[in-house]
């Protein structure tokens, strides 16, 4: 029998089943069905797909797939017409096959592999908690914050950039500095060069700025500066976006050659690079690079650093850094973005960073990852024949990992889920086709135990 047969025959069966219970009920999970049906997870998915597009049932990512309200016997519900909302809004800027976040609404029964952020154990929770318990007795965490930030925040930042502190703007997370910077520095229409492979947050940042996208292809050392030169050349690029420090999603390093090759075509061709500097808190192994803003002095990196990704995902807070006109105008577009990062949340992030509790859980952080990495490298090596980790990163919290050709990444995907396992899309990280098959797996949101788990189960369905 056919996979689209069985699928038909499968929601045929589901659809009775969504009969007698009642509106709101929530179906049992994909992994449940499978195993009730003797179908595979891609095939229950197929189910519930039809089911949903016929309104039996609706999906709630992260929640769960419910039973749709029904009419009552003998009326009829008029449908709402939104025919008129397509003209109206145009084409969406955002793919929205780049937005799917999934990796955030894993349950507790789900082991996530694909969610770039500290797990609870991993975070200074205690600290947190008694320096927010503090702060918030005070008045300046409910009156309004300077629009640039709190003055002793932006010197904290600004010190580890060897910059003035009037050159740092704070800002609520990473991601809003991405497409902030990326809107105030590119007029719609233009193209913006990006690493290949690259993180996919980026790429619907560019998107949402209206920027064209040029992809450049990476390796172990970072970007590659001929082909860079290559694509300033043929598109006259003004913005270049780059992790030059533990990149998402391979792990690389921007070589000491390679950073003065890039910083001199940016020079050559009048560009401002995007440093993402994420990762700098995460070193593993040896000491991370010094920002590529330190090397600057012309003001062409633009740099953005955060501390949601080494404290806590909740903890909205970083940092953005740009000498001269470009920095001027960034400072002067803030405002019209909100008034202020909220001024309890950078008091915290004040405290945290400026007490002996910081040093403390950097370190704590560097064996807590490096243990769960060297675990999720051994047990890939392991459970998954003819899987290879491209390259043991040094910093960072991802694995990438090349599978055997021919593999169908998203259908992998979906079976990962369907046993419990959230994993990363490898195509997701590609601008163009990507050239081989690849997974991203994240090893800071897990357990030890549930990295080996979840990386067995992987290659059940693999």
């Amino acid at each position: 029998m056919s996979s689209d047969n069985r699928a038909s025959e499968i929601a045929t069966l589901l659809q009775l089943q969504a009969s007698a219970m009642a509106v709101g009920e929530k179906l049992p999970s994909v992994r449940v069905l499978s195993k009730n049906y003797g179908a595979s997870p891609v095939t229950i998915t197929a189910a519930i797909t039809t089911l949903t597009a016929l309104g039996i049932v609706r999906a709630e990512p992260g929640r769960g797939t419910f039973v749709a309200g029904r009419d009552s016997p003998g009326t009829a519900l008029q449908e709402p017409d939104y025919a008129w909302q397509s003209s109206a809004l145009g084409r969406s800027r955002v793919d929205p096959n780049r937005t799917g976040r999934t990796g955030g609404y894993a349950t507790a029964d789900d082991v996530q592999l694909s969610w770039g952020y500290l797990s609870p154990e991993l975070q200074p929770f205690d600290e947190l908690r008694t320096i927010g318990s503090r702060c918030a007795k005070s008045h300046r965490a409910w009156t309004m914050a300077p629009p640039m930030g709190l003055p002793e925040l932006r010197s904290v930042f600004a010190a580890e950039l060897n910059a003035d502190p009037g050159e740092v703007l704070i800002m609520p997370g990473g991601q809003q500095s991405l497409v902030f910077a990326m809107r105030t520095l590119a007029d719609p229409g233009s193209t913006v060069i990006t690493e290949s492979p690259s993180y996919p947050g980026a790429i619907i940042a560019a998107q949402a700025a209206g920027l064209g996208i040029a992809a450049v292809t990476a390796d172990a050392d970072g970007i590659r500066p001929d082909k860079l030169a290559d694509a300033l050349e043929r598109t006259r690029a003004k913005l270049i976006y780059l992790q030059p420090c533990y990149a998402n999603p391979t792990g690389a390093i921007l070589s000491p050659e390679r950073r003065v090759e890039v910083l001199a075509l940016a020079k050559k061709y009048g560009a401002f690079i995007i440093e993402d500097d994420w990762a700098r808190h995460l070193t593993l192994e040896g000491s991370a690079p010094p920002p590529l803003f330190t090397q600057d002095p012309d003001g062409h990196v633009v740099t953005i650093a955060t501390l949601s990704k080494p404290a806590a995902p909740g903890l909205r807070v970083g940092a953005l850094a740009a000498r001269g006109p470009a920095g001027e105008r960034l400072r002067t577009a803030r405002i019209a973005d909100d008034m202020c990062v909220p001024a309890l949340a950078q008091e915290i992030s004040l405290g945290l960073l400026t007490s002996s509790a910081w040093p403390r859980h950097i370190k704590r952080l560097r064996t807590g990852l490096r243990e769960r990495r060297d675990a999720m490298v051994n047990e890939v090596h392991a459970s998954l024949p003819g899987a290879r980790v491209v390259e043991v990163p040094s910093g960072g919290i991802h694995l990438w990992v090349k599978l055997p050709d021919g593999t169908n990444t998203s259908a992998l995907t979906a079976a990962a889920q369907g046993v419990g396992v959230f994993i990363g899309d490898g195509k997701h990280y590609y601008v163009d086709e990507p050239p081989a098959p690849h997974m991203r797996l994240s090893y800071s949101a897990a357990t030890i135990a549930q990295i080996q788990e979840g990386v067995r189960r992987i290659g059940t369905v693999l």
